[in-house]
């Protein structure tokens, strides 16, 4: 009986070539996993071709919803951003995948996991790291890791050699991936940071120029933190996002050129389009602004940081994480409101917020004095904070009276 090994398949060069080289070296039947994480394939499409080059079986997870809920919308609420610009749209998608590859692989009896991750990226530490956490008995492969192949140009070399068709080409030579969070480009002109990326790397979002002449308001209504609507009307997750990203793109809103720092720590240079998810960041902030308490919008600053990075790293199947989960939902039972932005030719500006738990209030903020603040009470605080340096310089006038004497 050969071995089984489930691989999480995109149909792309990487994982198209994945599999003849998995059964030519390993004598294995190859259980394809596609994952459906909105990444706008024809699903139908990729199945065949995973037939057609050499699987025995192609399992397809619809994978969208739980990806939003589970993940996306997590990370929203923890304010993660990595490195102040990056949305986790790739880092996110994959503890998903590989959770439901590792699942696949446990039903159909297989011994191996296996994925198309470059021994440079970072996609191998969370693809890994997941499978560890999960199912540590499963062996893991790492075709990159074990051939001889270099570069993309081989693996293009190595899929004419096996007669299978693949979308990319000497020309078009960008990694890209793909969902319903974001599209991020790799390589061609990409590579040199000195230079800017071409009009045609971007796939998604219309230039500034393109974007129509006059501002667009979008309103976005949260429950507890989580997106439930969209200029009024309740959608659920993936509606909503897509409907964003909709609104987002053709706005010019959410684009990133970014240099990076991976965990295997290598600098690298990414360009990114996150048209929906910019929004809703920017709207969430903006509610927490007006809804959560100084100490702990503060904190949770710190908390966003390395909830980003847990991302970033692979590290979702951690307790760490789920412990900042747990303080981030604390943070957002009262976070019910929705806010309403403008959007011009790539720029976001906030045009209200309101909610029924805003800590915001007139008669306090108001340079109107009333009842509900005694200035007088501003002397004493002031003093009393003030100890430490008013100590301090007396301090230092002493010294230099005893060294004058």
């Amino acid at each position: 009986m050969p071995e089984k090994i489930v691989l999480a398949y995109s149909g792309g060069l990487d994982t198209s070539i994945i599999i003849p080289w998995l059964k030519e070296n390993y004598s294995c039947e190859v259980i394809a996993m596609v994952g459906d994480v909105g990444q706008g394939d024809d699903i139908e499409a990729v199945v065949k071709k995973a037939y057609a080059t050499g699987a025995k079986k192609v399992v397809v997870e619809d994978l969208r919803e739980e990806f939003l809920t589970g993940y996306v919308f997590p990370a929203l609420k923890a304010g993660a951003v990595y490195e102040h610009k990056y949305l986790l749209g790739t880092s996110l998608a994959r503890p998903v995948i590989a959770k439901h590859q590792v699942e696949v692989a446990l039903r159909e009896g297989a011994s191996a996991v296996a994925h198309g991750c470059t021994g440079k990226g970072n996609d191998q530490v969370r693809f890994e790291l997941a499978y560890q956490a999960l199912a540590p008995e499963l062996k893991i492969i790492a075709p990159w890791r074990e051939w001889n192949l270099k570069s993309r140009e081989d693996c293009l070399d190595y899929a004419e050699q096996h007669g299978i068709p693949v979308a990319a080409s000497r020309e078009k030579i960008h990694s890209r991936d793909r969902n319903l969070w974001h599209i991020s480009h790799e390589g061609g002109e990409l590579e040199d940071a000195a230079n800017a990326p071409l009009p045609n790397t971007w796939q998604w979002t219309k230039s500034p120029q393109d974007a129509p002449d006059q501002e667009e308001q979008v309103s976005i209504g949260f429950a507890q933190g989580v997106p439930v609507s969209v200029n009024g009307m309740e959608l659920d997750p993936v509606s909503l996002v897509e409907l964003l990203n909709e609104i987002g793109a053709r706005n010019a809103i959410g684009r990133v050129d970014l240099v990076e720092n991976r965990f295997v720590g290598i600098k690298s240079r990414g360009c990114y389009e996150t048209p929906g998810g910019t929004l809703l960041i920017a709207a969430h902030r903006e509610l927490e602004a007006l809804c959560l308490e100084r100490d702990v919008a503060h904190f949770k600053q710190h908390v966003g940081l390395k909830y980003a990075e847990l991302v970033y790293f692979g590290l979702w199947f951690t307790p760490l994480r789920e412990a900042l989960d747990a303080f981030v939902n604390s943070t957002q039972k009262e976070m019910t409101g929705t806010v309403t932005l403008s959007l011009y030719k790539g720029n976001v500006s906030v045009v209200s917020r309101a909610s029924e738990h805003s800590l915001y209030r007139t008669d306090l903020s108001s340079f109107t004095m009333g009842d509900s603040y005694d200035q007088k009470d501003a002397a004493g605080f002031i003093r009393i904070l003030g100890l430490p340096s008013r100590t301090r310089a007396r301090s230092r006038i002493e010294a230099v009276k005893e060294v004058t004497r």
